[in-house]
């Protein structure tokens, strides 16, 4: 399986300054709405074709709207062998700094 963390554990891991790969896989028109500042925007349908993206050595946070695209996402790239972790709740939940 793989963990999960919730915004506001995001939020002050970013706010300390950590490091993180985030991944938002909502629609163009959800992002439209913004993003994490440093998160990369791969739609969840396109996560197949681009597993080029990810290396196996490092932990990506998975972002969606609510947490359920995010959550099917996570077990697929788990699945292929992928760190992964689920952020909860999703941009719903998100107070943080938004681009």
């Amino acid at each position: 399986m793989f963990e999960e963390i919730t915004t506001e554990e995001l939020k002050q891991k970013l706010e300390n300054g950590e490091k993180l790969e985030l991944v938002d896989v909502r629609e163009d028109e959800e992002v439209a709405g913004g993003m994490i500042p440093s998160a990369k925007h791969i739609k969840m349908m396109e996560i197949p074709d681009n597993l080029a993206y990810f290396d196996k050595d490092t932990e990506y946070i998975i972002i969606c709207r609510s947490g359920g695209r995010s959550y099917n996402v996570c077990a697929y790239l788990n699945d292929q062998g992928y760190k992964v972790i689920n952020m909860v709740g999703g941009m719903m939940n998100w107070t943080g700094e938004m681009k």
